[in-house]
């Protein structure tokens, strides 16, 4: 796909789908809402995910990771070349990484993470020249709506009364 419009367009199509996968996070395991999708180059969901740390009791489950887990089990390859990731949050200096050794060809990511964020925001792994792989990014794709969701969610978090704690 060499037509920017149309990569754009597929990527915010690909966004919307790992929004939706967000919303699942929260509504399905009350987890953050972070939803990832693997996509191969010639548009096929290759794996998808979305945070399940809290539920797995697992630190490593991240959306990305999910996706690349289930995406390595399918093509039945450590490597996931000539794919693209699209994650509603900027990723982490883990899941990054993760990137780079799958051989990921693009991530694209909705909201900027200032805190964490390992794609430019805070650390810029993904393009670190001595790294035998570079990592394609794209960041700030329906990044007001993704940023949305997190910030209400933890707006709601807040709210909740502690476990054993009456509200007032």
């Amino acid at each position: 796909m060499s037509n920017p419009g149309a990569v754009a367009a597929a990527d915010e199509h690909w966004m919307r789908h790992a929004l939706a996968l967000a919303d699942r996070a929260e509504r399905e395991d009350d987890e953050i809402p972070v939803g990832a999708v693997l996509v191969s180059a010639d548009g096929e969901v290759l794996g998808e995910g979305w945070n399940r740390n809290i539920t797995e009791h697992d630190p490593t489950a991240h959306a990305e990771i999910v996706a690349m887990r289930q995406a390595g089990r399918r093509l039945g390859n450590h490597r996931l070349l000539c794919s693209t990731l699209y994650v509603t949050l900027e990723p982490c200096a883990m899941c990054a990484m993760a990137m780079v050794h799958a051989r990921i060809a693009r991530v694209v990511f909705g909201a900027h993470d200032p805190k964490t964020g390992a794609a430019g925001s805070v650390f810029d792994l993904l393009a670190d020249p001595r790294h035998n792989h570079r990592v394609e990014v794209v960041g700030g794709v329906l990044g007001e709506e993704a940023g949305g969701k997190l910030t209400a969610y933890f707006r709601r978090k807040r709210r909740k009364p502690a476990a054993g704690q009456g509200g007032a």
